[in-house]
């Protein structure tokens, strides 16, 4: 909490004066045009490694960024689906990001299996992902020496858009070329982002050849 607090006090000292503007224009109303869905993970922090400004992504964070499917939405995903179609209903979202990261405690539960976990509301949460344990191998192309609960959090990355695209204004928003979705995989050894290919079925790091082909594609999209 003292970390917090000096923190306040240090925007205050440093930042506020340029942020005045800008706040007073955020106050009048929201328009982001990214969906970005993480890990509560602290170590994760899309507003570092990818720039961003207030305003300019509506975050979605939760243990594992999981996305449950519509169908049982209603009991262990509420919160979830009432912001993805808040985001797509009230404001001018185009981009979802779905970003996974490297040591992702929920993804090392899930290899180490549901007798590890004490909690049972965490249990009944991380059974969004228990398919991935089948998909291991062969379905995504990964270094050699990436760590199994890494692997799994890129095949993670794909499961949940899988289950994104059950949801209806999604579908509708696809269909009429509304919207794009992005798979992204954050990793805190580096500081690296890799974005997932699926001409490639890999993550590719996001460097400037990657960055150009992903805003060639939206450009055409």
């Amino acid at each position: 909490m003292k970390k917090l607090i000096e923190g306040i006090l240090d925007f205050r000292r440093k930042l506020l004066v340029d942020y005045r503007e800008k706040y007073a224009h955020l106050a009048l109303g929201q328009y982001p045009d990214t969906l970005f869905i993480a890990c509560s993970d602290s170590r994760v922090v899309p507003n570092l490694f990818a720039s961003t400004n207030p305003g300019d992504l509506f975050v979605i964070r939760n243990v594992g960024n999981l996305v449950p499917p519509i169908e049982p939405a209603t009991r262990d995903g509420f919160a979830e689906a009432a912001a993805i179609e808040f985001a797509l209903t009230n404001l001018p979202i185009s981009e979802i990001v779905v970003c996974g990261h490297s040591e992702c405690a929920a993804m090392k539960v899930v290899l180490e299996g549901e007798g590890k976990v004490q909690s049972a509301n965490l249990k009944t949460w991380l059974k969004n992902c228990d398919v991935l344990l089948g998909l291991e191998k062969g379905a995504l192309v990964t270094p050699p020496n990436l760590a199994p609960q890494n692997v799994l959090s890129q095949l993670n990355v794909l499961h949940q858009i899988k289950h994104l695209k059950t949801y209806p204004l999604v579908q509708e928003k696809l269909k009429n070329s509304q919207l794009n979705i992005h798979g992204w995989y954050f990793d805190i050894a580096t500081g690296d982002v890799y974005s997932y290919e699926e001409q490639f079925n890999q993550f590719v790091l996001m460097d400037e050849k990657e960055a150009e082909r992903v805003l060639k594609r939206l450009k055409t999209s």
